[in-house]
């Protein structure tokens, strides 16, 4: 009898992989573009990791885009972003600095693509403030869509018929833009200045996907740290027959003075009608996200039914705790058709999903019906008395 030992109590044995738990990574990490050219410690043309926004606001100086951009980020609270830092444009006559600007904004928005690589985090709220002319606003949208990120630029017009001429050269459902700027206190310039609201967006944008969730457009929001309009436009909450109106009607968004100051307006520049809110479009980008990477422990696992049965589950079990949550609507994963046993035996599985984004409250209507029924009583109310 050869020795051998006997199991003489537990044996504990590793599980299968079963469904696993699928989180919404972070998107509050900004990425934009500015000039600075009296920083101190700051590269040019490489992504900067900026955690210590005050620290990066001083080392910035005054002179450029940076600073300011900066602080209407600031304002918000602490976050984290990428900066690129680019030179001014130079040249002969206004034209060619211009175009030299945009060229070198243009070759910075490139960068922001290198940032996960160089300084191991992912911009997912992009703009240019100040710096974004229709050249840069088009790379700025093909950046976005390549980073699933948002992107404000400013939107160029005197008046709301010239801003929707202007909104027609873009299609790209990751932009959205922005009609004029606020003022605030600059404490490094000691006087009142052009505060950038793209640069404010940006800072909305990532204090909401911190604090409430990726399903509430930058609309309506009390914007802080600022003192008024560069550029006033009338508006009512009651009509749309004012510039606001038009500007809103040519999916633009616009400034606002009420209760403080406000962005107002939902829509992004997409041509697809299941993209015109910014919530949709933030949406798919983190339900993408949250997915490809969750489900990265089932790649290389042995293809069976319980495989695929697990990977649904876990798909709806994300799906079901965003219900709950109310950042979604409706959600279910499913085992797509195609699934034949060649592409199954070629270790091909497709699975497919539908969700039903948070719609913002665009436009509530209210119907006033005079009637006499509330008389009733009122021949009691006067015998009572």
């Amino acid at each position: 009898m050869a020795l051998t030992p006997r199991t003489h109590g537990v044996a504990i044995t590793a599980a299968a992989l079963g469904a696993v738990a699928l989180f919404v990574n972070p998107l509050s990490v900004w990425g934009i573009v500015a000039t600075a050219p009296d920083a101190v410690g700051l590269d040019l043309n490489t992504p900067i990791l900026v955690q210590d926004l005050e620290a990066t606001i001083a080392a910035a100086g005054e002179a450029g885009t940076a600073s300011r951009a900066l602080r209407a980020i600031a304002d918000f609270g602490r976050s984290t972003g990428v900066l690129i830092l680019v030179e001014e444009g130079e040249g002969a006559d206004p034209e060619d600095i211009a175009a030299d600007q945009a060229a070198n904004v243009i070759a910075g928005l490139q960068k922001l693509l290198l940032a996960e690589q160089a300084v191991a985090v992912r911009p997912r709220i992009l703009a240019a403030p100040g710096l974004d002319d229709a050249a840069v606003t088009a790379a700025m949208g093909v950046v976005a869509a390549q980073l699933r990120a948002m992107a404000y630029a400013r939107a160029i017009g005197a008046t709301p018929a010239e801003i929707y001429t202007y909104r027609q050269t873009y299609s790209t459902r990751e932009l959205m833009l922005i009609d004029g700027d606020f003022n605030a206190f600059d404490a490094l310039a000691e006087a009142e200045v052009v505060s950038f609201a793209t640069a404010r967006a940006v800072g909305a944008r990532a204090w909401l996907d911190r604090e409430v969730g990726y399903h509430k457009t930058i609309s309506n929001v009390a914007v802080p740290g600022v003192l008024g309009l560069t550029n006033p436009r009338t508006w009512d909450l009651q009509s749309a027959d004012t510039e606001i109106g038009l500007i809103n009607g040519a999916d633009v968004t616009g400034l606002i003075r009420r209760n403080g100051f406000r962005f107002w307006g939902n829509r992004t520049c997409s041509d697809d009608p299941r993209y015109a809110f910014e919530s949709a479009v933030r949406t798919d980008q983190v339900l993408r996200d949250t997915i490809a990477e969750g489900v990265f422990p089932y790649i290389d696992q042995p293809l069976r039914q319980s495989l695929a049965i697990d990977i649904i589950e876990s798909l709806n079990a994300l799906g079901r705790r965003e219900v709950l949550a109310g950042r979604l609507i409706g959600f279910e994963a499913f085992l797509a058709e195609g699934n034949t046993p060649e592409l199954l035996a070629a270790g091909k599985l497709r699975i497919g999903y539908r969700f039903t984004p948070c719609a913002p409250l665009e436009e509530l209507g209210i119907g006033p019906e005079i009637t006499d029924e509330f008389y009733a009583d009122f021949a009691e109310l006067s015998g009572a008395a």
